[in-house]
């Protein structure tokens, strides 16, 4: 989608705002002997409350359409975490990927947080990924090219010696869950696709301690590391400005870290 207007502005920062607000919540809940569901549950409260809608709900394959405000990925799931009731426990890395519709824009934004006591390791891997998000939402600004994007994101992590899961990229949302142009969380510099102002971005990476060899459940949905390496990933919503992007969708300052 592209934003042509300050109104449309507006309406999109007051949705995105909602959609914080609530994933800020989902945020304050974790902790140990919390179960995934109990999670899930109190979006779908939080979306009630809020009247929007999860826009997760529904989406898939017929027959197997995902039920779920959220997908939560604990550990070695990279994404698509289905809710469920094993409780958190000291040493998860847990990822909440949370979206809402309402007045027919969606949003689509995610946050890894630790459960004290983290190992080292485990926390590098949550504070790089983070970091890497956070620097490649910068270039979100005319002039660059979606190839700058990833670049900078893969680049980063790899000095940690992390690697890119290359199969889930970012990309444009609007009034659809995925819209142009393609995001990859990899690329070459000035390569891909121009960024034109106004245009509305997920940018998101999922992160690997291991190597990208990934498996699917036979539930049609879960995404694990076939070696069973932990992962993280964060993802933002941005709108591509003139000189500095317009960030919809920020959790800079909430802790990775929570006890």
């Amino acid at each position: 989608m592209t934003i042509n207007s300050t109104q449309q502005l507006q309406q999109y920062k007051e949705v995105a705002k909602i959609s914080t607000g609530i994933l800020f919540q989902l945020h304050q809940a974790i902790k140990a002997g919390v179960t995934p569901l109990e999670i899930d549950r109190l979006a779908d409260e939080l979306c009630l409350k809020n009247q929007v809608v999860p826009c997760f709900k529904g989406v898939g394959v017929k027959g197997n359409e995902y039920r779920h405000a959220t997908c939560i990925s604990v550990n070695d799931v990279v994404v698509h975490g289905i809710p469920d009731g094993r409780p958190f426990q000291s040493g998860d890395v847990i990822k909440v990927d949370f979206g809402i519709k309402k007045d027919g824009l969606l949003t689509d934004h995610c946050f890894t947080v630790g459960l004290a006591p983290l190992s080292q390791e485990d926390e590098r891997l949550i504070k790089v990924t983070k970091e890497a998000i956070e620097n490649a939402t910068k270039l979100a600004v005319v002039g660059k090219k979606v190839g700058d994007i990833g670049f900078a994101i893969e680049s980063r992590v790899m000095q940690d010696g992390f690697s890119v899961a290359k199969e889930f990229i970012g990309h444009g949302i609007g009034h659809t869950m995925h819209d142009e142009p393609q995001v990859p969380a990899y690329g070459r510099k000035n390569a891909g696709d121009s960024l034109h102002e106004g245009s509305v971005l997920c940018i998101e990476a999922q992160i690997l301690a291991g190597e990208d060899d990934l498996t699917q459940d036979n539930d049609g949905w879960t995404i694990r590391t076939r070696d069973g390496s932990k992962a993280a990933m964060f993802e933002y919503m941005v709108m591509v400005g003139k000189k500095k992007p317009v960030i919809l969708t920020s959790t800079f300052g909430w802790p990775i870290i929570v006890s």
